[in-house]
């Protein structure tokens, strides 16, 4: 039998009630996302090149009348809009990077070396906004949970967690610290200072990795062979 008398865990300093967060930086984050979309060239895009911009722009706009300034509680809609739009923003980047790969192995780069890196480029950070917005929205069950301390377990292990000293009372990480997250994964095509702890977050990682990762070594190798 269990000892009755043995002490109850403290709860962990990051599951304490936090400030709730501004939407509006992970809002400006989907209109630079969405701006860079729409000056990638029409061959890189799911059909015309405005129609996955546009429909990520309405749902974004349709997310900030639901919910201007402090993220409060969410209802299923406006939650599974805020998944779809990252999943538009995702399958559309997806799809720019498959293109621009087929077209650095089979075929001619228009406009040269210089096109060539500003389409990888573009390609390089709209992933890195995507992945943030997927760790922001589904970390310990999206933005509203972590600010109520709902969730037993992280997904994501951040320095912070670990030791109270490290940061201010009441902390929790922002879609800035997200953002951070993904593009040093996508830097290093490998966690560095914060940690993926379940299976969809090593998974996902995993992907941002390998999409950065050939997107980048494609792009430098095939610029550095038409330089030279």
């Amino acid at each position: 039998m269990g000892d009755e008398n043995a002490p109850t865990p403290a709860r962990p300093h990051w599951r304490n009630p936090a400030p709730r967060e501004k939407r509006w930086v992970a809002l400006l984050a989907v209109v630079v996302a969405i701006a860079i979309q729409l000056v990638l060239p029409e061959r890189f895009s799911l059909g015309p090149r405005w129609m996955l911009p546009g429909v990520e722009a309405v749902i974004a706009v349709g997310l900030l009348i639901a919910n201007p300034f402090k993220l409060a509680p969410d209802g299923p809609a406006v939650r599974r809009a805020g998944l779809v739009l990252v999943a538009v923003m995702s399958i559309g980047n997806g799809v720019s990077a498959v293109l621009l790969i087929a077209e650095l192995l089979h075929g001619e780069v228009p406009g040269g070396a210089p096109a060539l890196l500003a389409n990888g480029s573009a390609v390089y950070a709209t992933n890195i906004i995507a992945f943030a917005l997927w760790y922001w929205e589904l970390d310990r069950g999206g933005t509203m949970a972590r600010a109520n301390g709902e969730r037993e377990h992280p997904d994501f292990l951040f320095p912070q967690m670990t030791d109270a000293s490290y940061a201010p009372k009441g902390w929790q990480p922002k879609f800035l610290d997200y953002l951070y997250v993904s593009f040093t994964n996508a830097t290093a095509f490998s966690p560095t200072d914060t940690l993926p702890l379940t299976t969809w977050a090593k998974m996902l990682m995993l992907v941002q990795s390998a999409v950065a990762l050939v997107t980048v070594a494609l792009v430098i190798a095939r610029a550095v062979n038409i330089f030279s």
